[in-house]
């Protein structure tokens, strides 16, 4: 299992990503566009992929795990 966690709000607009270090420590907070979260996830190193289960993460979730990442969908209410 990776050390980083990416944790991903998605949303219809924009995508809120907030990256925690192995210590759990915020390396990064921002909101990107569905093509500059695409792009940012093919550049980072593997991680987790933390996303809330709704009908567009299962997508999501395909292409988290063909640019080397593992990806967890939870359920709404521990989101």
């Amino acid at each position: 299992m990776a050390e980083t966690i990416i944790g991903i709000d998605l949303g219809k607009l924009k995508f809120h990503v907030c990256v925690l270090d192995a210590n759990g420590h915020v390396e990064r907070r921002r909101a990107y566009s569905r093509s500059a979260v695409m792009r940012f996830l093919a550049n980072t190193p593997a991680a987790t992929v933390a996303m809330e289960a709704c009908p567009g993460a299962h997508h999501l979730a395909r292409k988290v795990a063909n640019f080397g990442h593992e990806p967890l969908l939870l359920p709404a209410q521990y989101v």
